[in-house]
């Protein structure tokens, strides 16, 4: 069995008195799509938020192919190899789509200074490679129609899927997804499934999701984890989750 690409152990963080993640353990294989469900308030956005760097943890582990992540800064958790969306989209409005997918290529650096003034041929290859990634982008989530649209024009579905190009222009090898399907019509969450599963299999990336909408669940998840107050509740199959009686009473308030 492969080594785990993410692991959380113990994790604790607190907020004043309120203890929002409460002795945490989680592991994420490499290659799979985990599904993170819960109520709301359960610590769901808050762990994403910890293993970004958001978040500092109050106490346990964390670790990223056996790298401590307390100890890496915030902005540099992109040049690791984690990207993520966000709940409430996160884009420059008044930029192409295009341009905010070259964003996402600012993690492989530029250049120095001095070539980008001469424009030397090795700043030049270094950009047309940065384009073909995007564009490959673009033609992975048919984003062609709107390559060169401003963002605040788009239908908000289509912005949903522009983040998640900008994730994935990144090249992670772990891509956190933030309840996904929020927002989405039954069409647009039946082509975020097909797209999930080509970023596995196709682009090879491990992909941790928090989603409310079961059928995305259901449709793409090979694993998931019920989180309550803080900490996983349960975890399993689909199936095995859904029929818990601790996750029914956790939903319910049973």
């Amino acid at each position: 069995m492969n080594a785990p690409v993410l692991e959380l152990d113990d994790v604790s963080l607190s907020f004043g008195g309120l203890k929002a993640i409460a002795g945490l353990n989680l592991r994420v294989a490499p290659g799979e799509v985990l599904a993170v469900i819960g109520p709301n308030g359960a610590g769901k956005t808050t762990m994403l938020n910890l293993v970004t760097r958001v978040f500092t943890p109050s106490g346990g582990r964390m670790q990223f192919k056996g790298r401590d992540l307390t100890q890496v800064p915030r902005h540099r958790i992109a040049h690791l190899g984690i990207a993520r969306t966000y709940q409430n989209i996160e884009l420059f409005e008044n930029a192409t789509v295009l341009d905010n997918l070259l964003l996402g290529r600012t993690r492989f650096g530029g250049g120095n200074w001095l070539s980008q003034v001469l424009r030397t041929p090795a700043l030049v290859r270094r950009e047309e490679a940065h384009r073909a990634a995007v564009e490959a982008v673009i033609d992975l989530l048919d984003l062609s129609p709107w390559r060169g649209a401003l963002v605040a024009g788009l239908p908000y579905g289509v912005r949903k899927v522009v983040e998640l190009g900008r994730a994935l222009a990144t090249e992670p090898e772990i891509l956190f997804l933030d309840e996904p399907a929020s927002g989405l019509n039954p069409e647009e969450t039946r082509d975020l499934a097909f797209w999930i599963e080509d970023i596995r299999t196709e682009l090879g990336i491990t992909v941790v999701m928090i989603e409310h909408d079961m059928s995305l669940v259901n449709a793409v998840a090979d694993r998931v984890i019920c989180m309550a107050q803080g900490r996983v509740l349960a975890e399993g199959t689909v199936a095995e989750v859904q029929s818990d009686p601790a996750v029914i009473a956790a939903y319910l308030g049973t």
